[in-house]
């Protein structure tokens, strides 16, 4: 049991603010009666005056395998026909296997309990060439393992990138029997930290054969689906190749349904948009990748008002070089003026929190009401760069940049702890990792 006691302002979710005191059960859940709770006797206790309790934040789209290959040359300011193969060079060069993607999955899942992520969706998208159903299974438990070793919560998204459809589908079907247990609930384990999904890369890669192959796998076990559209190369590709745009392929494909999130939606017509709320889609925003990769900025205020859950992504190291969420909410929000009403503070955190749990199919995450599961963070306002801001709670966007959680925890445990991993050194995670890409 975890008491935190004398908050400054718990942002229960971003309808509901409060101060004081909040409670994590024994069961790792968000109690409603902090007071009958602390009587049984807390576990611990944490002051955090002069402090902001909201949920954790939400990774709602990222490529953690692109953590080992940051800021690479090649890499910055060019196109995506170009970026593609320089990070596909790349990753060949050092191997795709499982101490690749555990080594990266270990580095980037820190970074972001450390920035206040307490779940991150994981879209692998690239496997090792020619290599079998089972050597698949060994990448996508490496990740796992390393989320499960640091406390973080995993969305493993099975992801293909022109991958032979059969091929795609039977490793998903292996990846499901391997990290969810035979009475997962759609695609989550019983305590909730383990869940798995399915997604093509995009109509730019994958043919319609892979996303109807995944979405029977999809089906079969009721996991959630994601994809990628509307990128300027993808809408570009999408023309060029069959003379429609994205997401008339993704309708006529069946990926236009509920249950389906699509990343990044740059280049989005009114017409689409409505279409995209009809169809009972969520989003994720990723300015962090696409503002400097040339691809745009997406409506995000017109996709809200139109009734599409939009929630927050960083995507990867290869195209954002850092998975600092809440800074890409700030991003978020500054930049959001340019195509169209500047978003709120509390909208944008919103974002980055409940509505990326919705896009998950996850309503015991992303808020701190009564039943919640107990993730969280503490964000410390007492130093000189929160002097004179009037709002503490959209101070944790507007000031502070680099903004880092004092506290982290997750099911009420504490994963992050004056700023520092509780389950890990970061010097080893990187030392690691190092030792990894110069084998």
């Amino acid at each position: 049991m975890l008491i935190l006691r004398g908050a400054t302002r718990i942002l229960v979710d971003v309808r509901t603010e409060r101060d004081g005191d909040l409670v994590v059960g024994d069961d790792g859940l968000v109690a409603a009666d902090a007071g009958r709770v602390a009587a049984a006797g807390p576990e611990e206790t944490l002051d955090v005056a002069d402090c902001i309790v909201t949920p954790g934040l939400i990774n709602a789209h990222h490529h953690l395998l692109q953590s080992g290959f940051r800021t690479l040359p090649g890499t910055r300011g060019v196109a995506m026909r170009d970026w593609l193969p320089a990070m596909a060079g790349s990753y060949a060069a050092v191997g795709i296997n499982g101490s690749l993607t555990g080594a990266t999955a270990a580095v980037g899942l820190a970074e972001s309990l450390l920035c206040g992520v307490t779940t991150v969706a994981d879209h692998q998208l690239n496997w090792p060439a020619d290599v079998s159903v089972e050597e698949t299974v060994a990448v996508a438990q490496a990740v796992a393992d390393a989320a499960s070793s640091l406390g973080a919560r995993l969305v493993f998204v099975r992801g293909t990138a022109r991958d032979d459809p059969g091929f795609a589908a039977e490793s998903a079907e292996a990846i499901v029997g391997a990290l969810l247990p035979r009475d997962h609930n759609g695609g989550v384990d019983v305590d909730g930290m383990r869940q798995v999904a399915v997604g093509p890369a995009g109509v730019h890669s994958d043919t319609e054969q892979t996303y109807r192959r995944l979405g029977e796998v999809a089906t079969r076990h009721g996991l959630r689906r994601r994809t990628q559209a509307n990128e300027q190369v993808d809408t570009e590709i999408a023309l060029e190749r069959y003379g429609r745009r994205p997401l008339d392929l993704l309708e006529e494909w069946g990926w236009l349904e509920p249950g389906v999130t699509i990343a990044h939606l740059c280049d989005v017509t009114g017409e689409e948009i409505d279409r995209l709320a009809a169809a009972g889609v969520t989003a994720t925003h990723a300015p962090g990748c696409d503002v400097p990769m040339g691809w745009g900025i997406a409506p995000v205020s017109r996709l809200l008002d139109a009734g599409v859950p939009v929630g927050l992504g960083t995507s990867g190291g290869g195209s954002n070089d850092a998975g600092h969420l809440l800074a890409d909410a700030r991003l978020a929000m500054q930049v959001s003026g340019l195509v169209g009403p500047q978003l709120p503070a509390r909208a944008v955190l919103g974002m980055a929190t409940e509505n990326g749990a919705v896009g998950l199919g996850r309503p015991d995450l992303g808020h701190l009401r009564p039943g919640a599961r107990g993730d969280l963070c503490v964000w410390d306002i007492s130093g000189v760069a929160d002097a004179g801001v009037a709002d503490p709670v959209a101070g944790l966007l507007w000031a502070a940049p680099g903004r880092r959680p004092r506290h982290v925890v997750v099911g009420g445990r504490l994963v992050v702890r004056d700023y520092r991993l509780v389950a890990a050194e970061e010097s080893e995670l990187v030392a690691a990792l190092r030792a990894r890409l110069a084998a």
